[in-house]
């Protein structure tokens, strides 16, 4: 399953962020739910906020999870207000 996120960086650097929120995802979940492969990007001054959080938002769109974004119940972001 194709999962994305938009996490703003307030302290430390992002490999520790992404550890501590896989760490804590894992915890809740009672079990292992990272695939091998995952990738990290650090959002650069000159890119659109915007546009990647609707890139994000349309991933459950390009893996056929629905045929609207709307019916995805996680796609809300507080980067598309």
């Amino acid at each position: 399953m194709l999962i994305g996120w938009l996490v703003d960086l307030l302290n430390g650097p992002i490999d520790k962020t992404v550890k501590r929120i896989k760490c804590v995802f894992t915890q809740k979940a009672g079990l292992s739910v990272w695939g091998y492969g995952s990738h990290d990007h650090a959002i650069r001054w000159d890119e659109s906020l915007v546009n990647v959080a609707r890139y994000i938002a349309a991933n459950p769109l390009r893996a056929g999870l629905v045929t609207k974004l709307v019916d995805y119940p996680h796609w809300d972001s507080m980067w598309l207000k």
